[in-house]
């Protein structure tokens, strides 16, 4: 056989997986499973209220509190990919975090108790954000950058 039938493999650049997770990947993802579980627990505690308590409207209180519920699974399912690595799992999560902003700002402008949750949303939103970006996630997700595909 020749060298053209049987090529030897490139051992430069290793398979994804192969390497240890970096710690910037396992930070972003425990930063979007934390956002995913702050849904989770906001629509568990907003239906309840919703079905126990005296809402204004039961109905917008139970249909907000499954929104929640839905919304949790974006951020969830991405961290459960960015923790196996999977290339696909960035995008979710860097919408997740560039929903979460509005959400950090408004909270701001409250005059009220809701000002520290915005304070913490926009900082877990922006340092997941950088955590995405980062060349060491970047690699360790085997994503190439525009003119570097094989």
């Amino acid at each position: 056989m020749s060298s053209q039938q049987n090529p030897t493999p490139d051992t430069a650049e290793a398979p994804v997986g192969t390497e240890p997770r970096p710690r910037r990947l396992t930070y972003a993802a425990a930063l979007t499973a934390l956002e995913g579980a702050a849904l989770v627990i906001g629509g568990v505690w907003i239906l309840v209220l919703g079905l126990t308590g005296v809402p204004d409207d039961r109905r917008q209180a139970v249909t907000g509190g499954i929104t929640l519920l839905v919304l949790a699974l974006l951020p969830s399912l991405a961290a459960r990919g960015l923790l196996l690595r999977r290339g696909w799992s960035r995008g979710p999560a860097v919408i997740t975090q560039l929903m979460a902003l509005p959400v950090a700002y408004n909270l701001l402008q409250a005059d009220s108790m809701a000002i520290p949750g915005g304070i913490a949303l926009a900082v877990v939103a922006i340092a997941a954000l950088v955590l995405l970006v980062s060349p060491a996630t970047t690699r360790a997700l085997g994503i190439k950058g525009p003119g570097r595909a094989e």
